[in-house]
């Protein structure tokens, strides 16, 4: 699976949060500067060729729908960001967060919680 450009996982949060929609239900929840209809359009169509969205047709209109989740695509994203920036390594990118992004200490708390959940 190949990563998104920005603008690409922009459209694609629109899509797993609406399920699916016309390329109007997408730009309505566009954050601002909104694309123009046939740039969105245009990106729209260029996921559906990469395989990220299917599309149903109502005549000429065209509803979109994800065809890849958001977990599967998260489950990509973060192994290969682990592997570039953290040496594929859980206890570095861990280190990261408790350090250089100042976790709080209910938030260490928590995920101390989670590391108990899940060995057993």
């Amino acid at each position: 699976m190949e990563k998104l450009t920005n603008k690409e996982e922009e459209i694609m949060q629109v899509l797993w949060q609406l399920e699916k929609a016309f390329v109007n239900d997408i730009l309505e929840k566009m954050p601002e500067p909104k694309p123009h209809y046939n740039t969105l359009s245009t990106i729209v169509r260029l996921l559906e060729e990469k395989g990220f969205v299917g599309h149903k047709s109502y005549g000429k209109s065209h509803q979109y729908f994800p065809v890849i989740s958001l977990e599967s695509y998260r489950n990509v994203f973060v192994k290969d960001s682990m592997k570039k920036y953290f040496g594929n390594s859980v206890s570095n990118l861990v280190n990261y967060f408790v350090k250089d992004e100042k976790l709080s200490e209910d938030e260490i708390k928590e995920l101390l919680e989670i590391i108990e959940k899940n060995k057993k």
